[in-house]
């Protein structure tokens, strides 16, 4: 036992490319993953399944009879066409909500609705636009690329780092 020890102790003590050479010798194929601890993984076990005997040949044999059970899909499923979507936003704001905020003198809303966000209350922006983030809100509003959740106040500075 202190063999198949040392001889996987051994393994530990080679560099990448020393494994990668030993996969191919132990398996005869590429890895799949040339990460060394994957490799020394799979290597122990392959030496302590040449030393031990691996699987008896009733679990082998057990193993292919639950294989073959397996319903595996052949082929991807059929696509609808249609995108799926989520329904929800992902904002956290229900539609028709309304946050205000006071900006240079002037009082704006902004009005969550289903394709975006409107500002409404400052004779800048128009009121008509529908913007598609709550930062192009408040970009809109203020003239600068800003944080929307920071500078509508829905989050405090400390909750958003």
């Amino acid at each position: 036992m202190s063999e198949l020890v040392d001889e996987i102790g051994s393994l530990r003590a080679l560099d990448r490319d020393a494994l990668i050479a030993r996969y191919r010798a132990e398996t005869g194929r590429e890895p799949r993953q040339k990460n060394a601890a994957w490799l020394v993984r799979r290597l122990a076990w392959r030496v302590q399944e040449r030393r031990l005997g691996g699987l008896s040949a009733a679990a082998r044999a057990r193993l292919d009879e639950l294989v073959a059970q397996i319903d595996l899909r052949v082929e991807a499923p059929r696509s609808t066409g249609q995108l799926s979507r989520s329904p929800k936003r992902t904002d956290g704001l229900a539609v028709g909500t309304c946050v205000e905020r006071e900006y240079r003198g002037e009082r704006l809303l902004l009005r969550v609705e289903e394709g975006g966000f409107r500002v409404e209350g400052s004779s800048r922006i128009d009121p008509d636009v529908i913007h598609r983030s709550i930062s192009a809100a408040a970009a809109a509003a203020c003239g600068q690329h800003v944080n929307g959740n920071l500078w509508w106040r829905l989050v405090s500075r400390k909750r958003a780092s």
